[in-house]
């Protein structure tokens, strides 16, 4: 119990005796005086407290949040570095062609990233963006068809994001790791005319299939996600949304 926590229960303790002799000497009218002042004093003790506590917790999430987006921009930055020497590289050795075909693959990198940007989630989209910094035993791809955003759907979003970050933290708790070369996990986003669909391919193993099949069953059960096609494997989980009626 932390400090603050246990000078609100003090606080709300205290005023037993006071409530007590007032019951006792109901005649006396100082005590319910007494009783009076004492609970305000409480309250406002109490109060005091409450949004101490609060301040303490958003500063820790603000901290939390700043840890995380340092981390995130040391990653981008040093793959904007590996990227900038590999492009000198090739700029000394004069191999025009290999120059070009990287900066295409950067540009395709970019225009994947410009999506995932626009998802219209920002939890989503943070949790996508930093989860180079929860592991690197499993890389996370994720392919957005056309243009999507998820906030604009005829359907519970936030909930929907939820979801897909619980299957996301699925595979990187079930992830089998060898010490060698990470898995992949690619996450496809496929928006139809009814229906959204959400595709999970693992490149990879998991530890216990049974549990992961158990796992994705709880996480999507009372969400508007469903299980498509036949037998659901961890290469293959293949889920949609209806949207609308």
């Amino acid at each position: 119990m932390s400090r603050l926590s246990s000078v609100k229960l003090y606080a709300a303790a205290s005023i037993v005796l006071p409530a007590a002799a007032v019951i006792v000497w109901r005649s006396e009218l100082w005590l319910l005086a007494v009783f009076i002042v004492w609970s305000i004093m409480a309250a406002a003790i109490w109060i005091w407290c409450e949004r101490k506590e609060q301040a303490e917790r958003t500063a820790r999430t603000i901290h939390a949040l700043q840890s995380a987006s340092v981390r995130t921009l040391n990653h981008h930055r040093h793959d904007w570095m590996n990227d900038l020497q590999v492009l000198y590289g090739y700029i000394r050795l004069q191999k025009m062609d290999r120059t070009i075909q990287y900066v295409e693959q950067i540009r395709e990198r970019m225009t994947e990233e410009s999506k995932i940007a626009k998802l219209g989630i920002p939890a989503l989209i943070a949790f996508i963006q930093s989860f180079r910094t929860l592991t690197n035993a499993l890389t996370l791809d994720v392919r957005i068809e056309g243009e999507l955003n998820l906030s604009e759907l005829p359907l519970d979003s936030d909930k929907l994001a939820h979801t897909v970050m619980d299957l996301i933290n699925l595979y990187r708790f079930a992830n089998k790791s060898t010490g060698g070369e990470a898995s992949q996990l690619i996450v496809t986003f496929v928006r139809e005319e009814k229906s959204l669909l959400v595709t999970y391919e693992l490149i990879g193993e998991v530890n216990d299939v049974a549990e992961w099949q158990q796992g994705w069953k709880q996480r999507i059960k009372g969400t508007m996600l469903a299980p498509i096609g036949g037998e659901q494997s961890t290469e293959r989980l293949q889920l949609a949304a209806k949207l609308g009626n």
